[in-house]
């Protein structure tokens, strides 16, 4: 723990989510352990909702905390008060979606409400819910926007954090697409959080000086 002042910082809890092989999650804990959130953040735990998804072996072998709770034929609302309680003992003070492909009920989004942070490939205002890369090679869009937001009850509708574009002139192929757009969000990400932590951190320090003061 570092101290500045009469104020200790810190590292801010990351409790990441995914689904599949977590190429997002890989990338934050790189900026973890190496780049942009050394010594900002640690990973309390990569979470899926499949016990059997790739990227839980790779959070292992990275050395992060795994846990899994299996989705298959729950009810929503049901399953999310369960990881909620999973969740929680891992005391994260962030919850990043990185790949988790489930639509987070009221119950999860409240449980950790202004805390949870999603990446998405398309500007949210523009497109929801999946298949954005296929929407904009499909269109041929002359660019897209990787699209950091956080989450609230809707789908893809809460307050955005960080848009960047991607240009694909010449993006010929669906795959050529997804390269240059995972490319940008495994930057943007990373960025974008050490950001959020920064500016969360420095209301928590005024309201505290404030608190302080009135003292």
């Amino acid at each position: 723990m570092q101290e500045t002042g009469k104020h200790s910082i810190r590292k801010q809890r990351l409790a990441i989510l995914l689904s599949g092989r977590g190429s997002n999650m890989v990338a934050l804990v790189k900026a973890v352990q190496h780049g942009i959130l050394q010594g900002v953040a640690e990973v309390a735990v990569v979470f899926s909702n499949k016990p059997d998804a790739p990227g839980l072996e790779t959070a292992a072998a990275m050395g992060c905390p795994t846990a899994s709770l299996s989705s298959e034929g729950r009810k929503r609302a049901e399953f999310d008060a369960e990881v909620v309680e999973v969740l929680r003992q891992y005391q994260p003070d962030y919850v990043v979606l990185a790949g988790y492909m489930r639509i987070l009920s009221p119950t999860f989004v409240r449980a950790f409400a202004g805390r949870i942070l999603n990446i998405h490939p398309a500007d949210t205002r523009q497109h929801q819910g999946l298949h954005a890369y296929e929407w904009a090679f499909e269109n041929q869009l002359p660019e897209t926007k990787i699209t950091v937001h956080l989450v609230d009850e809707g789908l893809d509708t809460g307050p955005i954090l960080a848009q960047h574009p991607v240009d694909l002139h010449g993006a010929d192929t669906l795959e050529e697409v997804e390269r240059r757009g995972l490319a940008v969000e495994h930057r943007v990400y990373a960025e974008t959080l050490a950001e959020l932590i920064k500016k969360d951190r420095h209301a928590e320090l005024v309201e505290a000086s404030r608190v302080a003061s009135s003292e």
